[in-house]
């Protein structure tokens, strides 16, 4: 066994209560800053200069970041932490700026090899500017009062800081459009990549280590879609980084078959993010979609182009899209059958190209979120085409189906930190243990 996995595990029961803790202590003060927050101005790190630089991954700015609601552990975590802009492209090969945050590890590096940079692609946490990640990494959670009062946690706080206690450099994108302004085209294959990619780049240009640098990526549902579509584009997009391997959870892969499933489930408002994105990139499709929709679908469209994931859960709960449309079908069918909707869909997909790297997929048997069928098949594809992937099936049960939280989430905790986990995978990636072929269990 390699040596920074065996220095790994003895390390996560900690991880995990100190985890717990901070959780328990972000909501703890929910209040308190939900009553500070009405007076305090919009964040002006956000708002880009005029002119921003044409390389991908450059620099923009940086700010100091403090990182409070964080497990404290014998190596000091958190270190170092930066608010950081730096350029991407959007689809169409334009320069946009993209925020994320940046965190210098506090130790040295316990795995094999020299230090990573690992690059967090963020699961769903919304579509309003709010909702950007980097918003919630100083408490923990960030707490807003307009439109209404709402939060937004750091769901990226268990693997930034498994990953810092490791001692590898770590990267969080907000994405495209989070935070920054603009729509966030939520789950476009194209820019997702771009921001995952160029975050690697800023963040090896922070650290002052050049592209040989070893690099893995980690991302778990909206953010598995992005670390996958990443990983098929980096031969051509970035072929200069040294990419060792990644993990995709729950990737979300295949629209079509995604906005189906959450029909009418907890989050099916998150139908509305991807379809936000959509016409922000591919106006052909407005006017089809104009034809189907409802005065009261076009308002829901325009407040949840602004909601966090949590105001989906308390405030749109289980919403179906046939509340959204003129002749009461849904608006996932009209998708299905419209003309101009299908080459979206089809370029939106991931799996048309061939990873370079190492990829390991898991799925939930079970995930009543994003679909099992979907993720398996994006592994098939990426077989099919001569590429390196491992397969694993969880088989965590139904549990209450519909809700997200047991069955989609619970197999991102299980996979990503338990035994033989994301985090061995990826450990043995960057220590060159070799894998080759195609594996599914």
């Amino acid at each position: 066994m390699d040596q920074g996995v065996r220095r790994w595990r003895p390390r996560m029961g900690r991880v995990a209560v100190a985890l717990l803790v901070a959780g328990a202590t972000a909501v703890a003060g929910v209040t308190t800053q939900a009553q500070e927050s009405a007076a305090e101005p919009v964040d002006s790190f956000y708002l880009p200069p005029a002119q921003i630089p044409h390389e991908p991954g450059a620099i923009v700015k940086t700010a100091p970041m403090t990182l409070l609601a964080t497990p404290p552990t014998e190596k000091g975590w958190p270190g170092s932490a930066q608010h950081v802009m730096y350029t991407s492209r959007l689809q169409n090969g334009d320069p946009v700026a993209v925020t994320g945050t940046f965190i210098e590890p506090p130790g040295p590096w316990l795995g094999a090899g020299p230090r990573p940079t690992v690059v967090i692609a963020p699961g769903t946490s919304g579509q309003g500017d709010r909702c950007a990640m980097s918003k919630a990494f100083s408490a923990g959670m960030s707490v807003h009062t307009h439109p209404s009062l709402g939060v937004s946690a750091n769901q990226e706080l268990p693997s930034s800081a498994v990953w810092s206690e490791l001692g590898a450099r770590v990267l969080v994108t907000d994405y495209i459009g989070l935070g920054t302004p603009g729509i966030h085209t939520y789950a476009n294959r194209i820019e997702s990549a771009h921001a995952v990619l160029d975050g690697a780049r800023a963040a090896n240009k922070l650290a002052g280590a050049g592209p040989e640098t070893p690099l893995v990526l980690w991302g778990y549902s909206q953010g598995g879609g992005a670390t996958a579509a990443a990983t098929e584009m980096q031969p051509d997009y970035a072929p200069e980084l040294n990419l060792k391997g990644t993990w995709a959870g729950g990737p979300v892969a295949d629209l079509v078959a995604i906005l189906e499933q959450i029909d009418g489930a907890l989050i099916g408002g998150a139908i509305g993010f991807a379809v936000n994105g959509m016409l922000a990139r591919y106006p052909e499709l407005q006017s089809a979609i104009d034809k189907v929709i409802s005065p009261a679908g076009r308002d829901m469209l325009a407040t949840l182009s602004d909601a966090c994931i949590a105001d989906l859960i308390t405030q749109h709960p289980f919403l179906k899209t046939s509340s959204l449309t003129v002749d009461g079908r849904s608006l996932t069918e009209h998708l299905r059958e419209l003309p101009e909707a299908a080459p979206v869909l089809a370029e939106l997909r991931v799996g048309g190209l061939t990873p370079a790297a190492p990829v390991l997929i898991t799925s939930g048997r079970n995930d009543d979120t994003v679909p099992y069928g979907q993720a398996r098949a994006l592994a098939e594809q990426w077989c099919d085409k001569g590429a390196t992937v491992t397969f694993r099936t969880n088989e965590l049960p139904p549990i209450l189906p519909g809700t997200t939280i047991p069955n989609h989430f619970g197999p991102e905790l299980m996979d990503g930190f338990g035994p033989d986990s994301a985090v061995t995978y990826l450990l043995e990636r960057l220590a060159d243990k070799p894998v080759t072929g195609c594996s599914f269990d």
